[in-house]
């Protein structure tokens, strides 16, 4: 039985039998209870005549199915997630009516009550295989209709979807007569996939503004959170940055805005960033800041608005045939949103940013024993809803940056252009692109596709230096290797840049050239004949993919002056350079710990600083020697604590170095300045301390054993919100004894009833330890649930028990071997299972390999 599952040959017939999807009609009645919607579908479609298919609904009760006129027994033709549906005519109508359930998952369409002040908000997310629950569908992305929504609701709501909001008029509340109802009619959508229809609704706040489009139409804008929230709305920033969206792509894609409005809703325990549902994109409401943010946070903000917009275009009016090519939806709006957040808002260091942040998302992820090829195999629904993942996005955007310093910018926006007005409304594969920029550029792409698409792993370049009795260059090249397992050494176009310390003691490029760099060894002659610069720094202006070694040199040098470096990019590829090391064994994690001490209070980006402390704290937990561990953490937090009280009054730095230090901290010294910053006997000029630092601060208490359920239960009824039981469901689960531990696992795993986001909150406390010996009995006890959280939970929230539950703070033999005797036994587990299993277990296995690297380090 197919269960929720759909196979892409299964699509492809499908696909064959039906030849158009006419449109949708979908009806629905919100009022009917707590528990359930009424939904009713009307599709009207084209097939091959006296054929059969199935239609998609994932529902706990189906009342009604009619097709041309003719009532289905619904007992026969209904099982699993499939309406089966035989003898089709050539021009069909058919009729489904069901009672489908709300979900408290992030998936099909979400219910959620405030705890402030009892109101109900509802959004959908429907990417991948979800608008069946909600109606009937051909659950497919090529299979494009336009859908016209019905809506019954209490009248006070808002009701929002991909078309205009028309004037309500009134209707019957189904449970409630005394509620007053009203029903909504919305206008048919242009041609879209299923997985993008979307719907939200409840007594959202919103304010409203326009933007004036390319073609001269007034484009409505509106800005939607919980009315508890919205005093925190800064709705004027986020239109800003969508109307600097607006302005560069219509002006570089040479499209106008595809659709009517653009509504941007930030909406409650959602699983992801964002979602792009044409004119009505749905956010995680942690972008409505309640408190203090870091500018890190802030500028990811501006990156996702633009990220989303981006796909209005790609992916919205040109959407992929099949999953395979989820990869360019992602990959493609991932670069265009760093680029028009580099070149038309404030943030002009995103590509900095994107380095930092993404790349080095790619980089772990290509080397996982599960890195695939960006052009994946997506066999089924399975596949994709593991392939959101780094090289989908991350990878793919660095190999389109890459892409568009081989064939030129200009040569690269004009075949996109083209590629928009040729496939309007339509889906494409891989191949349609490509088209479009063979003709702009002239250059013939097939050989870069099959290498840098269909071909997966990360390579490495390294620098080659010989030097003469002077210090002059007599040779320079750059050696390209490539990891066993994914043996292909690609072409790379990429910058080699020269630093050295200038009479103000500054770090800076004396010299720059960009060069084509292809096979094992790569003669560069432009710098024989040069005096030895201080820093050799392969990928300057990071052009290309893929990691970099510095030469021994370099290495000592830049170590030395790393806050001296004064192009934050070119420091940002030096962090990542020396934390690659790390991570493949070449230098040990007590090294970097000393650097990043040492250097991290010169750091001037955010988000630099933010992905630079996460990876300290890696380090000093996991892949320093464990007899050492206690005694760094130790040296981090006091370090931390100093550098925080050293820091400038109210600056970003200051506020991430609190942050870390309460989730470094690990000695009974600690416990003061945190209970102090906590009770306000300790302050530190210009530091907040707000609602969510201290709930961060608490959390440092608990997992020192010097707070508990007391002092929870007292923060959460002073901020008895839904960011503040998140909170609380995360600082007890951070409590540091065996019996605290399988408390917060049992609430989540032995519960069902759990939302999406109390199990990630639950999820991240748990792995939240000082001492790791705490975790010791979850090994066991986390492989024995994985198949039961399988079989019983829907897919994003295995996921989040899964990978969230995984106790990775052990980094053990003992750990190593458990997961590896599960995968030995289950071989034959799902597919997408085990992958989550293998990609949890290579980071057990890579901390053990730094461990012992670190081991060998004499003090």
């Amino acid at each position: 039985m197919p269960g929720e599952n759909l196979t892409r040959v299964e699509a492809i017939e499908r696909a064959r039998v039906i030849t158009t999807v006419e449109s949708y009609a979908v009806d629905l009645d919100l009022t009917t209870g707590p528990e359930t919607f009424t939904s009713t579908t009307v599709i009207r479609f084209s097939a091959v005549e006296g054929t059969g298919t199935f239609v998609d609904l994932v529902a706990p009760v189906l009342r009604e199915v009619t097709l041309n006129g003719r009532s289905l027994d619904v007992t026969q033709v209904f099982a699993d997630s499939r309406i089966a549906l035989e003898d089709l005519a050539a021009e069909n109508e058919l009729r489904v009516v069901a009672d489908c359930a709300y979900m408290n998952t992030g998936e099909g369409l979400h219910r959620f009550v405030d705890p402030v002040d009892g109101e109900v908000y509802l959004y959908t997310q429907f990417e991948v295989p979800d608008a069946r629950r909600v109606f009937a569908t051909f659950e497919q992305p090529d299979l494009k209709a336009p859908f016209q929504l019905t809506v019954t609701a209490p009248a006070a709501w808002h009701v929002v979807s991909n078309q205009p909001t028309p004037e309500p008029t009134p209707a019957e509340h189904a449970t409630e007569p005394a509620v007053e109802a009203a029903r909504w009619e919305f206008e048919p959508t242009p041609r879209i996939s299923t997985y993008l229809a979307a719907l939200v609704a409840g007594p959202y706040a919103v304010e409203r503004g326009e933007v004036t489009s390319s073609d001269g139409r007034t484009i409505p804008l509106g800005v939607f959170c919980r009315s508890s929230l919205s005093e925190h709305l800064d709705a004027e920033a986020i239109m800003t940055t969508t109307r600097q969206g607006f302005a560069f792509y219509e002006e570089t894609f040479g499209v106008p805005y595809p659709f009517d409005k653009y509504d941007q809703l930030f909406v409650p325990e959602y699983n992801m960033g964002a979602m792009e549902n044409p004119g009505c994109v749905t956010f995680t409401e942690s972008y409505v800041f309640r408190s203090q943010v870091t500018d890190a946070v802030r500028e990811r903000r501006v990156v996702t608005v633009l990220h989303e917009l981006a796909h209005m275009w790609f992916g919205d009016l040109v959407t992929m045939k099949w999953w395979n090519d989820l990869w360019l939806n992602e990959s493609f709006a991932e670069y265009v949103s760093t680029l028009a957040t580099a070149e038309a808002t404030e943030w002009e260091g995103a590509w900095t940013t994107f380095n930092a942040m993404e790349k080095t998302w790619a980089y772990r992820q290509d080397q996982l024993p599960s890195t695939h090829p960006i052009v994946a195999a997506i066999n089924d629904l399975e596949d994709v809803q593991v392939n959101f993942d780094g090289i989908t996005y991350a990878k793919g955007a660095s190999v389109l940056k890459q892409l568009v310093a081989w064939v030129g910018r200009e040569e690269f926006v004009s075949g996109v252009s083209a590629y928009f007005r040729k496939h309007a409304w339509g889906n494409t594969e891989l191949p349609d692109l490509l088209v479009e920029l063979e003709a702009t550029s002239g250059r013939d792409l097939g050989a870069w596709a099959k290498t840098w698409l269909e071909t997966a792993g990360v390579n490495t370049l390294r620098p080659a230096i010989e030097l003469d009795d002077h210090r002059r260059i007599t040779s320079f090249q750059i050696e390209q290797t490539a990891p066993a397992d994914h043996p292909t050494i690609r072409p790379h176009r990429l910058g080699i840049g020269c630093y050295d310390l200038d009479d103000s003691g500054a770090v800076v490029r004396t010299r720059s050239l960009q060069v084509d760099v292809d096979g094992p060894r790569t003669a560069v002659p432009e710098l024989v004949g040069l005096a030895r610069p201080d820093l050799v720094l392969i990928n300057d202006d990071d052009l290309a993919y893929a990691k970099v070694r510095l030469d021994e040199a370099s290495l000592t040098f830049a170590v030395e002056n790393l806050s001296r470096i004064s192009d934050p990019l070119a420091r940002s590829l030096v962090w990542g350079s020396v934390w690659d090391a790390v991570r493949d064994g070449e230098t040990p994690a007590s090294a970097y710990v000393d650097l990043v001490l040492g250097n991290i209070a010169a750091e001037t980006e955010s988000t630099t600083v933010r992905t630079t402390l996460a990876q300290l704290g890696l380090a000093a937990r996991s892949y320093v020697a464990p007899e050492r561990r206690a005694a760094t953490l130790e040296r981090v937090g006091d370090t931390l604590w100093t550098l925080a009280q050293e820091a400038a009054a109210g600056s970003d730095l200051q506020l991430q170095l609190v942050k870390y230090f309460s989730t470094l901290s690990s000695t009974e010294a600690h416990v003061a300045p945190l209970r102090g910053l906590l009770d306000g006997s300790v302050v530190l000029d210009g530091l907040a301390v707000d609602t969510d630092l201290r709930w961060e601060l608490l959390q440092g208490l608990v997992q020192l054993g010097a707070a508990g359920d007391d002092e929870i239960d007292a923060a959460l009824s002073a901020d008895d919100t839904a960011s503040g039981r998140q909170a609380a469901a995360r600082a007890r689960a951070a409590t540091p004894t065996t019996a605290g531990k399988e408390r917060a696992f049992a609430s989540v795993v032995e519960d069902a009833d759990a939302p999406n986001a109390i199990i990630r909150a639950t999820a991240a406390g748990f792995v939240q330890v000082t001492d790791p010996a705490v975790l010791a009995s979850f090994a066991q006890r986390y492989v024995d649930a994985l198949l039961p959280i399988w079989e019983t939970r829907s897919y994003h929230i295995a996921e989040e028990l899964i990978e969230g539950l995984y106790p990775a703070p052990l980094a053990s033999t003992r750990l190593r071997d458990t997961v590896r005797g599960w995968l030995e036994t289950h071989a034959d587990a799902p597919s997408a299972l085990r992958r989550m299993v293998i990609e949890a277990l290579a980071g057990t296995e890579r901390a053990l390999g730094a461990q012992a690297v670190d081991a060998a380090v004499t003090d």
